[in-house]
């Protein structure tokens, strides 16, 4: 009996090329010609192809050395720059006119005015149509009985004091009127046309705010993956993680860029006009902030800067986080709404959830800039385009009593060219003469209080959702910003 083959003379050991060549075709009868092989083979090569994905790297290997293109990367960045430039630009104009509208002061309690010029116009017809000449060329001066205009009252060097906001007379050049803009696209529209501002006005303070959106925009996801990488383990990872950590990164982030908001403010509010211009610029801004003002503890640590800078970075993130969460469950759309399963209902649960949050946001960031524009230290009081209050308020909490207490918010107010004439006898009496007309009653709440100076700018905020949910649901994405933009 033969024993088994072993399978030792059977190993073939394998080749230590890597080849893609086809196996050699069995042994066949000599006499039959072989067939010419059909299938061509392939060497395997060790150097990758050529990377043409926007040709940001020549090559894929890793051995061979690698050079730095530095005119692809200029090009870049200053693509990048237009871009970021472009866009800050194309939304300043309202950013503007929202700003004017929160800083600006209308009191409720402010006498309106009486016209000097129309009140003598209307005596002198009065004089001419019920005396005779002769009478009034024989009448005693010191008899008459007419009527003359108070004397306003005048300072120790015999100027005259402004007792009203509403006064045209004593208004200053560099002020523009209160009263006439009621949103932010009439007070753009009074910025451009105001002999004060101008077109340019519109666009003050453009570099300051595209380099403080380009750096929030980079710092804050910085700040948030080193925050994430510190508080917590990579076990954590497949976890949700919590909210503090980017509500933290968000007022960490809002607390170092504090001064560029400050002087971005600064030089929105202050008068464009050359002999009332406080600031050149932006650096100049800085630096008499720092120079006048405390230095830079007291740019960052001051509480009237501080506290209402940690609430305004720390309510924006919160707000976006938990509103949608709290209302999209009450859409109807089912118990769980997320935006993998249903983008649509997120994103108008996104929408509804920035809406609502305006209400708990937009008095803070009114506070907020109010409290930018008060001068501290040795500096001098702005000289603003808008009509601040004379006296500063003492914090975020002083502001919002007073803001609610002592303003109005019926605007506009109506102005008409001149007071009525007299019809009867005691029409003196019962005509105001005023140069203001009330377009509502005074019993009306908006009339006794100041809480739609609140919420200036509420439209336009509105109108940016609905935008963006428009945007959303009809062009597929499934990422809504509720309400991060600087409008």
């Amino acid at each position: 009996m033969n024993s088994n083959p072993s399978l030792r003379d059977l190993y073939n050991p394998p080749s230590s090329a890597w080849a893609f060549i086809p196996p050699p075709p069995p042994m066949q009868d000599a006499r039959v010609p072989a067939p010419a092989p059909a299938v061509t083979s392939y060497q395997w090569t060790t150097r990758p192809a050529h990377n043409s994905i926007f040709d940001l790297s020549p090559s894929l290997d890793l051995s061979e050395p690698c050079s730095l293109d530095v005119s692809l990367l200029l090009r870049s960045l200053v693509a990048s720059a237009l871009l970021q430039y472009t866009s800050t630009a194309l939304v300043m104009p309202l950013e503007v006119g929202k700003l004017l509208l929160q800083i600006q002061w209308i009191p409720k309690d402010a006498p309106a005015p009486s016209s000097q010029i129309y009140e003598e116009e209307e005596e002198e017809e009065t004089l001419s149509d019920s005396t005779n000449e002769d009478e009034s060329y024989f009448a005693d001066p010191a008899a008459s009985h007419t009527k003359y205009p108070a004397p306003k009252p005048v300072d120790d060097q015999g100027y005259v004091i402004r007792t009203s906001v509403l006064e045209d007379g004593t208004r200053p050049e560099y002020i523009i009127p209160v009263g006439s803009m009621n949103g932010t696209w009439d007070m753009v529209k009074r910025v451009a046309t105001f002999r004060g501002e101008g077109w340019l006005s519109l666009w003050k303070g453009l570099l300051t705010s595209c380099i403080h959106d380009v750096l929030f925009s980079n710092v804050q996801p910085l700040v948030d993956s080193l925050m994430h990488s510190v508080f917590l383990s990579s076990a954590a990872g497949l976890y949700r993680p919590p909210l503090l950590l980017p509500v933290a990164s968000h007022v960490i982030t809002g607390f170092l860029l504090s001064p560029l908001d400050l002087v971005r403010t600064r030089l929105i509010a202050q008068s464009a006009m050359q002999r009332y211009r406080t600031y050149t610029g932006p650096f100049d801004a800085l630096r008499q902030i720092i120079a006048q003002e405390g230095g830079i503890r007291s740019v960052y640590f001051h509480p009237q800067l501080l506290i209402p800078t940690i609430l305004d970075n720390g309510l924006r993130p919160l707000l976006h986080i938990l509103m949608p969460t709290l209302i999209a469950p009450r859409l109807g759309f089912g118990p769980h709404v997320a935006p993998d399963i249903s983008p649509i209902a997120w994103a108008f649960a996104q929408v509804l959830g920035s809406v609502a949050s305006l209400l708990i946001t937009l008095p803070i960031e009114t506070v907020r800039r109010r409290l930018q524009v008060q001068t501290r230290g040795t500096a001098k009081a702005l000289r603003t385009c808008a009509e601040t209050r004379p006296v500063p308020y003492n914090g975020v909490v002083d502001a919002l009593w007073h803001i609610v207490t002592e303003e109005r918010s019926d605007l506009p107010i109506k102005r008409r060219s001149k007071p009525r004439k007299q019809q009867t006898e005691h029409a003196e009496e019962n005509d105001s003469d005023d140069l203001f007309a009330e377009k509502q009653d005074e019993s009306r709440w908006l009339r006794n209080t100041g809480i739609g100076q609140l919420y200036r700018g509420m439209r336009m905020r509105v109108g940016v959702s609905v935008i963006v949910l428009l945007l959303t649901t009809f062009g597929g994405q499934q990422e809504v910003d509720g309400g991060w933009a600087e409008l």
